[in-house]
């Protein structure tokens, strides 16, 4: 199947440690509208072309001189691991059937067709009693890599859950972090006043994140190999906790806060996924394209895709207009093969 028509594209706003909550404009969503150029690219450094199909190509590969990898440690006492482990057996749902979708094939998850989640709540973060996570759990012994999910601006719902849960039936061990302690929001107003709550403390959350990762890494059926994924306020922070958080192995970011400094995300030692869409009214092409230039730059490899005509929360929520079907199958795909290339079990 070809690619659906799309383009890539980069931003001027930053999230990480010492961003600024200004910067994170979700009410632009809702109040702006901006008519965007559709800009149609192929290849890492081809020019734009206006013919046909939007696919960016994976970016340069030049990281074999970045050989050293960083890593922030958390503070994880033994005794703090033994009441995670402890937590997680009596708390955890059924494991979830090996069923991967086939070429072609939307997971029901993001079409709106999945039933109830069928992992189980999670309290993986001793610091906050209240945070609950989602662990959604593939069959068989493993070696697998995990992937760590990062919800939109209202929190952890079951939509989340059941991305989870389509990844679980990929092979990967799924965690959805849940950085609202356990709330959730029911409109913009409840949605803005968590956004603004949690990312004032940035430090709170990478510590939040870390400590997924640390649970993650403790399980026999982990290869040591972790991603983490968001969308909206969830894709500007997976992109913050690649800049600032424990070494880890993927980040996909969907539609969510950019950054277009090189010398910033030369922090980044691993591959990039992104899915961005050309009518986002907060996310301009011409932000993406820039923060494309800047992994290029950066020497960071890349596989990022603009697609035309759809709006922000396309991926997610397929089932809202027809015209996100193919764009959204393309994203999953793609996503497929990046998780494979970059965590997949050894």
């Amino acid at each position: 199947m070809g690619s659906p028509a799309g383009k890539y594209v980069i931003g001027k706003v930053v999230i990480s440690k010492d961003f600024t909550i200004d910067s994170l404009r979700f009410d632009k969503y809702i109040e702006t509208r901006r008519a965007w150029k559709t800009v149609n690219t192929r290849g890492a450094f081809d020019p734009y072309s206006r013919s046909g199909a939007s696919r960016f190509e994976r970016g340069v590969n030049i990281m074999a001189g970045k050989t050293s990898s960083r890593r922030i440690s958390m503070p994880f006492s033994f005794a703090a691991f033994i009441i995670l482990a402890v937590a997680a057996l009596a708390i955890h749902g059924q494991q979830i059937p090996h069923a991967p979708t086939t070429e072609g094939e939307i997971p029901d998850a993001i079409l709106g067709e999945a039933g109830a989640p069928r992992g189980g709540d999670l309290a993986y973060f001793d610091e906050d009693q209240a945070t609950r996570g989602y662990l959604a759990e593939p069959e068989g012994p493993g070696p697998r890599g995990a992937v760590i999910l990062i919800h939109e601006w209202n929190g952890l719902v079951d939509r989340v859950r059941q991305v989870a849960d389509a990844l679980a039936a990929e092979g990967y061990v799924a965690l959805a972090a849940d950085l609202y302690s356990g709330r959730t929001g029911s409109n913009r107003d409840e949605n803005m006043a968590l956004v603004r709550e949690t990312l004032a403390d940035m430090d709170k959350i990478i510590r939040n994140l870390d400590a997924a990762a640390a649970y993650l890494r403790s399980r026999p059926d982990v290869n040591g190999k972790i991603g983490a994924m968001g969308w909206c306020y969830g894709g500007g922070v997976a992109l913050s906790y690649a800049l600032g958080g424990e070494n880890h192995d993927a980040t996909a970011i969907f539609y969510g806060r950019l950054l277009d400094d090189p010398e910033r995300l030369s922090a980044i030692h691993h591959e990039v996924y992104g899915t961005f869409a050309g009518l986002d009214r907060g996310l301009s092409p011409e932000q993406v394209e820039g923060f494309v230039a800047a992994l290029r730059q950066a020497g960071v490899e890349n596989d990022v895709h603009i697609y035309d005509d759809v709006n922000h929360g396309f991926w997610l929520y397929v089932e809202r207009d027809p015209k996100n079907e193919e764009p959204a199958l393309d994203a999953w795909e793609r996503l497929k093969a990046y998780l494979k290339r970059t965590i997949g079990s050894d």
